[in-house]
């Protein structure tokens, strides 16, 4: 055995977990996943680089690393300008698949993974292990409906090469992510249906009147100009807050002051209690946030990822079903926001079945585990 994975690991199953460098989202939902894999005995093997390196090894530092490349996208200042800045990067995109995919090759010479588990990346699949593909979008929104089935038709062509696709939200009407997961023509290979993946564990402790907690994410430069809107209004602010910047391992700090604290990075233990003691979220629309935000039963101010059709789609599905408000990114204010939220008739997040995320990793684990016959 190489000694990447101790000798205390013999004879458990190899498990690969990399999840897609698009923010922080995809490593997070990831969090439970691997403790499951842990606690039913199997021996996880984490990879990827940046952001999501620094939170995954700060969530398991006892767990080996591979360096892996992500695809590493970039969005656009201006909200009308997204279609063309993604289409312009779709053969880096591309590039990048092959590349995983090569490196996935070389990494199975050398360590003979027993499964694969990929969140949203297209290329980590291989002929002689499992391989489980992870995603919340089977139907990518685009900005016209011809747009949406060519997108459709590409991305089954990726998932289909995978052994399963494992898809994080509740199969029946009471769901979080709509249409992104219930399209109408599904890929042909098996799905599941796991439940939201969240880190956290509800709890009931009474939040803190007036409290917010506004966590900053996604990629880059549109994190940066939410942020600057945020710290411009928040120090007008009568209340506390709290303000995540998103930013693991990064060495620039903000100021805190004694009604404002800033943070670039808080561990899951932190981040539960900060979720907990608040009374309003402010937030990106991400998927993983809102799985986050349901397992806590949040009541949440959600600001789409401007020209991020999926989170534009997730901010007015959640706000139909009353599970959350949701405003535009060049039109946000904070007191106005916070005013609406007052009135808004919140419904309580539906309930997550803890016990699909485990049989799945069971069932998982059941199928690559060979039978010891000596």
């Amino acid at each position: 055995m190489n000694q990447l994975f101790p000798v205390k690991n013999a004879g458990k199953p190899l498990v690969l977990v990399a999840p897609l460098d698009w923010g922080l989202g995809h490593a997070t939902r990831c969090i439970p996943l691997i403790r499951e894999l842990i606690k039913q005995g199997a021996a996880p093997c984490l990879a990827g680089e940046g952001a999501q390196e620094v939170l995954l090894k700060t969530e398991f530092p006892d767990l080996p690393f591979l360096p892996l490349p992500g695809y590493r996208i970039r969005y656009p200042k201006k909200r009308g300008s997204l279609t063309w800045k993604m289409l312009r990067q779709v053969p880096a995109i591309l590039s990048s698949i092959r590349k995983e995919q090569s490196w996935l090759r070389q990494q199975m010479e050398t360590y003979r993974f027993d499964a694969v588990i990929s969140d949203n990346r297209y290329g980590l699949h291989h002929p002689d292990t499992h391989s489980v593909f992870i995603t919340h979008q089977l139907q990518i929104k685009g900005p016209a409906t011809w747009i949406e089935k060519l997108l459709q038709q590409k991305n089954y062509r990726y998932i289909n090469r995978f052994n399963q696709c494992w898809i994080p939200d509740s199969a029946d009407e009471n769901n979080l992510a709509g249409q992104l997961a219930h399209p109408e023509q599904l890929p042909a290979l098996p799905l599941k249906y796991i439940g939201p993946l969240s880190r956290f564990e509800r709890k009931e402790d009474q939040p803190i009147k007036g409290h917010l907690l506004i966590l900053l994410s996604g990629p880059e430069p549109q994190r940066s100009l939410l942020e600057d809107i945020i710290i411009q209004q928040v120090s007008h602010y009568s209340g506390t807050a709290t303000v995540l910047r998103g930013l693991p391992g990064h060495l620039s700090v903000i100021p805190s002051t004694g009604m404002i604290r800033f943070f670039n990075h808080l561990s899951s233990e932190e981040l539960s209690a900060a979720i907990q003691k608040a009374e309003y979220i402010i937030s990106r629309s991400g998927y993983s946030t809102v799985m986050d935000m349901a397992m806590m039963g949040k009541k949440c101010i959600l600001i789409p990822t401007p020209g991020q059709t999926e989170q534009e789609y997730l901010g007015d599905y959640l706000q139909q079903k009353n599970r959350a408000i949701s405003f535009r990114q060049d039109a946000f204010e904070l007191n106005a926001a916070l005013e609406a939220a007052s009135s808004f008739p919140f419904r309580e997040w539906p309930t997550v079945q803890p016990d699909l995320l485990s049989n799945v990793v069971k069932e998982l684990l059941n199928q690559v585990v060979k039978p010891d016959l000596g």
